[in-house]
């Protein structure tokens, strides 16, 4: 049965933000690339495995990835603003008179990933939301997000090497695998090899030595 009116233009219209939408998100990765192989991309379920595999046709109007490297691990959520200017008080971002819920989108998502890769590995694996802007409308900030980083894709790069270096690449590498591994999302158990995650403590790099024992 060939689709009505209705129904053809709601699919025309999903599929044209779909493709906004990954646009935006190639946008954000693209700067990435300056970062070197000691950073790893990964593409995760930003919603519920079950649901996602019931609801084959959902939509995901939101794009997003996470960012593992030095650093540490950002679930980076990627906004797309086009021409419009965007107003950000705290925890609040107007667009276009609208205040769709951003910030609070990209904290549930880095909770949401924090839970399913600390369960994965048996040990307390923090995870910084970041909420990143794509578009050339001008950004207003009146006081940043507390707890959620915010930049534009042109600065996400540097945003993400801002906090120094809090875990070694071995443990970074570690991680990625366990972010990879479809069970770490379905909530099944996951152990790589070696099982010895080292995060420094703030204020603390990779590089510090350790205080000898006496």
């Amino acid at each position: 049965m060939r689709p009505g009116p209705m129904e053809w233009a709601r699919r025309r219209r999903a599929e044209r933000d779909a493709r906004r939408i990954e646009a935006a998100g190639h946008r954000a990765l693209s700067r990435l690339d300056r970062l070197g192989p000691a950073w790893h991309i990964v593409d995760w379920p930003r919603a519920d495995m079950p649901s996602q595999l019931l609801d084959l046709d959902a939509q995901d109007e939101r794009a997003g990835f996470l960012a593992i490297g030095p650093g540490g691990i950002f679930a980076v959520a990627v906004a797309d603003h086009g021409r419009a200017r965007v107003l950000i008080a705290g925890d609040v971002v107007q667009i276009n008179g609208k205040r769709p819920n951003y910030v609070a989108e990209a904290k549930r998502d880095a909770k949401r990933a924090a839970k399913a890769l600390s369960a994965a590995v048996g040990h307390t694996i923090p995870v910084t939301p970041v909420l990143t802007f794509v578009g050339t409308g001008v950004i207003s900030v009146y006081g940043l997000p507390k707890d959620c980083l915010v930049a534009t894709d042109r600065e996400l790069d540097r945003l993400l090497v801002a906090g120094g270096a809090r875990i070694s690449a071995e443990t970074a590498t570690k991680l990625t695998a366990v972010a990879e591994h479809p069970s770490t999302w379905l909530n099944a158990p996951y152990r790589a090899a070696a099982d010895n995650y080292r995060w420094y403590a703030e204020g603390r790099t990779a590089a510090d030595k350790r205080t000898p024992r006496r």
